[in-house]
């Protein structure tokens, strides 16, 4: 497959905004836990780290639950109308806090469940970006669409910097500059896919579930995405507590370890169309594996540094991976499927940061909770040993696509 075929086997600038869509999406959907260090500070809302992990989590779980809303509204009202509605949802938020101001920590808990509807944009861009193009090129399109991701590495350069320069209430009042900017673009340019869907149900969702292959699917994204997501949020109060670091310093860490696996999702995906999603998944799940094992263990600073960065390396291509074989398996069903898979992703975020929060409050160290977490990329493994033979053998035997 080349590059030109984006151009000619699908709408590529459906694809460039369903991309900026999730770039600025989940820039914002990840604030709180880049401002986590300056929201906790003991001169601001004095948190503790269960506390502060918590907060940073909520905005997970609450857009991994909101995916599935928008997964029905997207084949019911249209990916684009979907879309416009999220994004007004989430500057009418942005400009409360920014306004009002987050004034303790339940507001800030309040903030996290809007800003959820922003990393709810996954089951808004994916279908829309998807549908246009063949079942051949889907790893690279999803890819591609989901390498909005990078948000994350804007956010962490930029935001703890605003924030010491303005006040970290300001950040929201700027955010919402390139809000209306993307709003607009993509007013403008994207398009609904030319692909007939029937409106779905809520009951939907439970007839899927009782399908034995949704299942593996929501597991293996809850670890990939779960542990992406999971590291971007907390990276940052992690490297600022165990190595004294100052936010600002913490940032540009969490952006050097989150730009590899915001990229590597379309490798991810672009290698999967050439050898399989399964035997992609088989090295990426090993990987992050020992990575996360290495992170908790090491206390030199780069060398743990590089073991993040090897980690949300792996965990970003698993993700390009995994929804290289969505399609594949699920096509007619891709909103519905995005939706489920993606809140699967949100709790596997949601469980990360818990896990190292409840780890650092109660030891006094973050290994227990980076333990238990590889101990789900072993379990990952374990899964594609029993499903491999059967996908291979059954509807992957007629898929368009390597799996």
């Amino acid at each position: 497959m080349k590059l030109s075929e984006l151009k000619s086997a699908g709408h590529w600038p459906t694809l460039v905004t369903a991309f900026l869509y999730f770039d600025y999406s989940f820039m914002v959907w990840t604030l709180l836990g880049v401002l986590a260090n300056q929201i906790a500070a003991p001169e601001s809302l004095n948190l503790t780290p269960q506390q502060r992990f918590f907060m940073v989590s909520v905005p997970i779980l609450s857009g991994g639950f909101i995916r599935l809303l928008l997964g029905l509204l997207v084949d019911r009202i249209g990916a684009k109308t979907t879309g416009i509605l999220a994004q007004l949802v989430v500057i009418a938020g942005l400009a409360v806090a920014w306004l009002v101001g987050l004034r303790n920590y339940e507001a800030t808990l309040l903030m996290g469940v809007v800003l959820g509807v922003a990393g709810a944009s996954f089951a808004v861009a994916l279908p829309q970006a998807g549908r246009w193009y063949p079942p051949h090129m889907q790893g690279l399109v999803m890819g591609l669409a989901g390498a909005g991701n990078i948000g994350v590495v804007i956010d962490a350069l930029l935001a703890p910097r605003l924030a010491a320069a303005y006040g970290w209430e300001a950040v929201f009042g700027l955010a919402l500059i390139p809000a209306v900017v993307v709003l607009a673009v993509y007013c403008l340019v994207s398009k609904e896919p030319p692909v007939k869907i029937a409106p779905k149900k809520l009951g939907d969702y439970f007839r899927l579930f009782g399908e034995k292959d949704v299942h593996w699917f929501c597991f293996f994204y809850t670890v990939t995405f779960g542990g992406f997501v999971g590291l971007a949020y907390s990276l940052g109060m992690y490297f600022k507590d165990r190595f004294n670091l100052t936010p600002s310093q913490a940032g540009d860490l969490v952006a050097l370890c989150t730009a590899v696996g915001a990229l590597g999702r379309p490798l991810g995906g672009g290698i999967s169309d050439r050898i399989g999603g399964i035997k992609s998944l088989h090295i990426y799940y090993s990987v992050a594996c020992l990575a996360l094992v290495a992170g908790g263990l090491i206390d030199s600073l780069w060398l743990n540094v590089a073991a993040f960065f090897i980690a949300c390396g792996a965990f970003g291509m698993g993700n390009g991976s995994v929804f290289q074989l969505l399609p594949q398996r699920f096509g007619k069903e891709l909103g519905l499927m995005t939706g489920l898979v993606g809140c699967g992703g949100g709790l596997g975020g949601f469980l990360l940061a818990n896990m190292m929060g409840q780890s650092r409050q109660h030891t006094g160290s973050y290994l227990t909770g980076l333990l238990v977490f590889a101990g789900l990329c072993i379990l990952a493994l374990v899964g594609l040993s029993l499903v491999k033979k059967r996908w291979r053998t059954t509807w992957g035997a007629v898929a368009a696509a390597r799996i």
